[in-house]
């Protein structure tokens, strides 16, 4: 999802052009954001257990422990605003979040405490993106900021920078990694799109189909807001832009447009059916829109949402019938029959956590 940003950039027509390109994302953010209470942020399920699930709001962070019938909000969480919430899959217990203002908190022990693990990162960046793991080594975890792309190899004790080969962008908006080959990474950003063959050492920008070089440095140039990898085809990627949807079929080389009725259309997030990538969902100001012809065609799947302003979308790799949605103004909602109808999850009078 594409986030704020704030980038000091020297002066030039390509950084002046970057520059007003962010502010314009700037602007669709904070419109789109609406009032702080009802603004669902990130959503994080656990891996193996469908009932716990993570939320971040402007607010806060909740979690359930029973699919959303009773919630805690974490009172010793001391950072600003959470932009986005991962927990590790091999040990779900260890919550990561990524925050505006002062980039990377760890819990061990269920959201109960927070740390902050800025070592690398407290210096450069203020605005996390997007939190991805190694599947076999979640110790290695790799984030898209507002300053580039990073990387731990120790669960986030320390920070590098990955930005080799990003040369005409800063703004890493998202990230994802093909997990049958780990190795290969894609970037989303404010400029298109970079793959990494080498676990982030290296970038090439990958553009061909998506957008042009000298659409690029314009001022409402296409910007990349989610990708996803298909999970039994690697050579399939998507990318959920601020002008449609794209496919490639070729990692990367080559992007087209996809989607009947999906042109120039905002795509906040994106998510792939664990089990038959035939069935996506995207998500957006109109709403959830969900295809089972791998993105040919698209239906709204909207029956229960209050407000059409979808933020971000998560499926159970346990349960694919099981869905949530944040929204930008009504808060959270949940469905358990593959987003035909959704059912709305308030967050209101929590338990408070034990300290």
């Amino acid at each position: 999802m594409v986030r704020s940003a704030a980038i000091v950039m020297s002066l030039g027509n390509q950084s002046r052009a970057i520059l007003r390109r962010s502010v314009f994302l700037i602007g669709l953010l904070l419109l789109a954001c609406g009032k702080r209470e009802a603004a669902v942020v990130s959503i994080a399920l656990h891996p193996s257990n469908p009932n716990i699930v993570y939320i971040a709001t402007n607010d806060a962070v909740h979690k359930t422990r029973d699919g959303g019938q009773t919630w805690e909000q974490f009172p010793s969480f001391t950072a600003r605003r959470v932009t986005t919430l991962a927990i590790d899959p091999k040990l779900p217990a260890t919550v990561y979040a990524g925050t505006m203002g002062d980039a990377i908190y760890k819990s061990p022990d269920g959201g109960q405490h927070w740390l902050p693990h800025n070592v690398g990162l407290k210096e450069h960046v203020s605005f996390v993106n997007e939190i991805i793991f190694h599947p076999n080594n979640t110790e290695l975890i790799y984030l898209a900021t507002t300053v580039g792309a990073f990387v731990t190899k120790n669960g986030g004790r320390e920070w590098e920078e990955r930005m080799a080969g990003m040369k005409e962008v800063h703004i890493v908006t998202c990230i994802t990694m093909d997990h049958q080959h780990p190795r290969v990474l894609y970037a989303g950003t404010t400029g298109g799109t970079y793959r990494s063959e080498d676990g982030g050492g290296n970038w090439q920008k990958k553009n061909s189909g998506l957008i042009p070089d000298d659409v690029l440095n314009a001022s409402m140039a296409l910007g990349v807001n989610v990708l996803a990898v298909d999970p039994l085809n690697s050579g399939i990627v998507y990318a959920g832009t601020t002008k449609g949807l794209f496919r490639t079929t070729n990692r990367a080389e080559y992007w087209e447009q996809i989607g009947q009725g999906l042109s120039d259309q905002f795509i906040s997030t994106l998510v792939v059916h664990p089990t038959n990538p035939g069935i996506l969902y995207i998500g957006g100001p109109a709403g959830v829109l969900k295809t089972a012809d791998a993105g040919k065609t698209w239906q709204p799947h909207n029956q229960g949402l209050a407000t059409l302003n979808v933020r971000t979308i998560a499926i159970s790799a346990r349960d694919p019938q099981l869905l949530y949605a944040g929204t930008n103004g009504s808060g959270l909602y949940r469905s358990t029959d593959g987003g035909e109808t959704w059912t709305a999850i308030p967050l209101t009078h929590p338990v408070l956590a034990a300290p």
